[in-house]
């Protein structure tokens, strides 16, 4: 099995997702030996953004980071254990709602094809960019 990182390289979907992570220097992090969980936005969902979005974070390495390490938990959490949860914590430093009334939702982002498993985690694919309160002030800001 891969690691995350070449898991989401080798799926596909996830081209802005792995500039991005890049970019911010994350890359061996998430390559590393742990048990994690990355909910995986599309290209698809780094689409719906608004014009000019990513350029803003891609020049800003420390806000990038922040807007990646939303997406990420310290721990490996299965869609069955996520059932139980209505929040968790970000490596960001943020937390992020789960409600799972219909289906699995964090924050505003559906999970549409939760457990893909990697090596040193497991990724929940989303449809949507989770985008944390102090990342959203620089977008207001530019």
């Amino acid at each position: 099995m891969a690691d995350i990182v070449d898991t989401l390289i080798n799926d596909g979907r996830f081209t802005t997702l792995v500039e991005a992570i890049n970019r911010a220097s994350l890359l061996q992090g998430l390559m590393e030996p742990a048990s994690i969980t990355v909910f995986a936005p599309t290209d698809e969902a780094f689409s719906k953004l608004p014009s000019g979005t990513m350029g803003i974070f891609l020049d800003n390495p420390p806000e990038l980071e922040k807007l990646l390490t939303y997406h990420v938990i310290a721990n490996r959490i299965a869609s069955t254990d996520i059932n139980t949860l209505s929040s968790t914590p970000t490596v960001e430093g943020s937390t992020l709602t789960i409600d799972t009334s219909e289906g699995i939702k964090i924050n505003d982002a559906r999970v549409v094809e939760p457990d893909v498993e990697s090596d040193n985690g497991v990724i929940h694919i989303i449809d949507t960019v989770l985008v944390p309160q102090s990342v959203s002030e620089l977008l207001v800001a530019s």
